[in-house]
């Protein structure tokens, strides 16, 4: 008796794999693991519920919380741009940590809001520069490109700034002065001030140098002294190989100290526009994004 009810329950719980199997099948993504993933060759994947099957590839590189209430919030970012950019069609991933090989591996985009991340690994690097060379865009935020070796960072996205150093406002009235109104990432952006902070001392890219779309006059707080009244760019676009790879864009925002700032339509349009742009998408990709109509139940 014990042996017919071990063979019964066998032959249903058979059954009920392959009634499962039938249902669930046809709304299976049919991909496989990309060659030389840590997943085994052949697998299916879980389909992107509510995501735009064929939008671009972003992964937003966060960090761990730094600063009082409001400043420098990272993992809000990595939340609310994850929602934010699948909102507009894109297919987002991201993490607390510097992405592998492998997690870029069909990234069209890294954007990084994380201090200083010019403090990397040599795998980290080679990651990183791997990516660069088959022409992945970078959108860098605040104090991203802060780290050891600003030279290094410059080469990256076109300026670097030296961990260390006072060179920054810290939290001021920060007014932009836009001077390519006629680049499409300034579309719809004017000559507004923020109250956020401001980098000076920058050690910048000469050959190619970068493309100056907004500047700032610095305040004259006390970390600025005497380089109050000078005259530097805040935002800016890249565009360069890496030695061996491909054309690759970068596109540059230094504030994001304050964190309310990117919820500005204008703060937030720019970005997603840059995103697109450094994707080597369309610049409005992004913005004019709509969503395909709910299936009815």
């Amino acid at each position: 008796m014990k042996v017919m009810r071990t063979m019964k329950l066998s032959c249903m719980c058979s059954a009920v794999v392959g009634v499962l199997s039938v249902l669930i099948s046809p709304g299976l993504a049919q991909q496989t693991a990309p060659s030389g993933s840590d997943n085994p060759p052949n697998v299916q994947r879980a389909p992107l519920w509510g995501q735009n099957p064929n939008g671009m590839h972003v992964y937003i590189r966060a960090g761990l919380k730094t600063h009082g209430p409001g400043l420098h919030d990272y993992p809000q970012f990595l939340a609310d741009w994850s929602k934010i950019l699948t909102d507009h069609g894109a297919v987002v991933d991201g993490s607390l940590h510097a992405p592998s090989a492998t997690e870029l591996e069909h990234t069209d985009v890294l954007v990084i809001d994380k201090g200083d991340t010019g403090f990397m690994t040599d795998s980290e690097k080679a990651a990183l520069e791997g990516f660069i060379k088959r022409g992945g865009g970078i959108v860098s935020i605040h104090d991203a490109l802060c780290g050891p070796d600003p030279t290094y960072f410059a080469s990256l996205v076109g300026g670097g700034k030296k961990h260390g150093e006072i060179n920054y406002t810290l939290g001021a009235d920060i007014p932009y002065t836009i001077v390519d109104r006629s680049n499409p990432l300034m579309q719809g952006m004017s000559d507004i001030t923020i109250f956020d902070e401001a980098f000076y001392n920058m050690t910048w890219s000469k050959d190619p140098p970068i493309h100056v779309l907004a500047t700032v006059v610095i305040p004259g707080t006390p970390s600025a002294g005497t380089h109050k009244g000078e005259v530097v760019p805040q935002i800016w676009t890249f565009e360069h190989p890496l030695q061996g790879g491909v054309p690759a864009r970068a596109f540059v925002w230094m504030q994001g100290h304050t964190y309310a700032n990117f919820a500005l339509p204008q703060i937030q349009t720019m970005l997603l526009r840059a995103i697109a742009w450094a994707g080597k998408k369309p610049f409005n990709e992004l913005v004019d994004y709509q969503a395909p109509p709910a299936k009815a139940p």
